[in-house]
C-alpha cells in the first residue's frame, strides 16, 4: 500500500502519536510519501528511519498510485491538502493533532482504528464538491478551486467595497460590504463578479490562498469539474462533531 502525508507542526503532546503512526505503517510495510517540510519538522522532534519513505514537495506532487492522503493538523491542514490530490481521485483522511476539527475529524484516540482500517481497505469515502474560479489570466493556475469558500474583500480598512452579482449573465443584486463569501458549489449556474470601489484593488481567497486583483477583473465563478473523495467516518456524524466541537449539552452545572 502506498500512502502520502502531508502535515504542517504540531505540539509536543503529539509525539507519541506521530511514533505510533510510523510504526504501524512500517509494520505494515507500507510505502509512504511525506512532504518535505513536514519530514524535516518531526525529523528534529522524532528521529524518522529513512526506510520506506520518499519526499514529496510543493513543485513534485505526490504519486499518482497513492492509495490515500493524510493530512494531519487541523482544518486548515487540510484544506492545504486538497492542491496535492486534486482530480487524481485519491482519497484524503484528516487526523487532526489538535482539538477535534470538522473536516480533520481523525481524533488522537480514533488514530489506530482508523490505520487498521486504511491498511485493511475496510474504508469507506463520501465525495464532495468543490468551486471553481476563472479570470482572464487564470492568476491561481491549476490550483483555481476552493473546497469551503471563495472570498471577495476589501483590501483597506476604510471603505467598503460595491459587488454587482450575476447569475448566468442574469443581474442578482449588488452588495456594499466588507466583502462577499461563496460557500456553495453553484450547481449548474455560473456566478459573474464585478467590484467597485475606492481601492482600485480588492483581494480574493481561495480557502487559504489568496491574490489581489484590480477592480478591472471580472470573475467567474462555477461548480469544479471535478470532485474530491474523504474518508468516511462511519461512527461520526457531522452533527456529532458539531456538538463535540460547540460543547453542546456539556454544562459543568449539570
Amino acid at each position: 500500500m502506498e500512502i502520502a502525508i502531508y502535515g504542517k507542526k504540531f505540539n509536543p503532546d503529539f509525539d507519541e502519536c506521530i511514533i505510533r503512526l510510523f510504526e504501524i505503517l512500517g509494520k505494515a510495510k507500507t510505502k509512504v510519501y511525506i512532504y518535505e517540510p513536514f519530514f524535516n519538522f518531526i525529523n528534529k522532534r522524532v528521529p524518522l528511519k529513512s526506510e520506506g519513505i520518499s519526499l514529496f514537495t510543493d513543485k513534485k506532487g505526490i504519486n499518482t498510485n497513492c492509495d490515500i492522503l493524510l493530512s494531519i493538523g487541523g482544518d486548515g491542514t487540510f484544506l492545504e491538502s486538497v492542491v496535492f490530490v486534486k482530480n487524481k481521485g485519491i482519497p484524503i483522511a484528516g487526523i487532526n493533532s489538535g482539538r477535534l476539527g470538522f473536516l480533520a475529524n481523525i481524533s488522537k484516540n480514533e488514530m489506530e482504528d482508523a490505520l487498521d482500517r486504511i491498511l485493511n481497505k475496510s474504508y469507506s469515502f463520501e465525495k464532495r464538491e468543490l468551486i471553481q474560479l476563472e479570470t482572464p489570466d487564470n492568476e491561481f493556475g491549476n490550483n483555481n478551486f476552493a473546497l469551503n469558500e471563495i472570498t471577495v474583500q476589501k483590501t483597506d480598512s476604510s471603505s467598503m467595497i460595491t459587488i454587482h452579482v450575476y447569475i448566468d449573465g442574469y443581474f442578482l443584486n449588488t452588495y456594499w460590504a466588507d466583502g462577499l463569501i461563496i460557500a456553495t458549489p453553484t450547481n449548474h449556474h455560473e456566478l459573474t463578479l464585478k467590484i467597485e470601489g475606492r481601492d482600485q484593488n480588492y483581494l480574493v481567497s481561495l480557502d487559504h490562498r489568496h491574490k489581489v486583483f484590480s477592480t478591472s477583473v471580472e470573475l467567474k465563478i462555477k461548480k469544479s469539474k471535478f470532485k474530491i473523495k474523504m474518508l468516511k467516518h462511519d461512527d461520526k456524524s457531522f452533527y456529532n462533531t458539531l456538538r463535540e466541537k460547540l460543547m453542546w449539552g456539556l454544562d459543568k452545572r449539570n
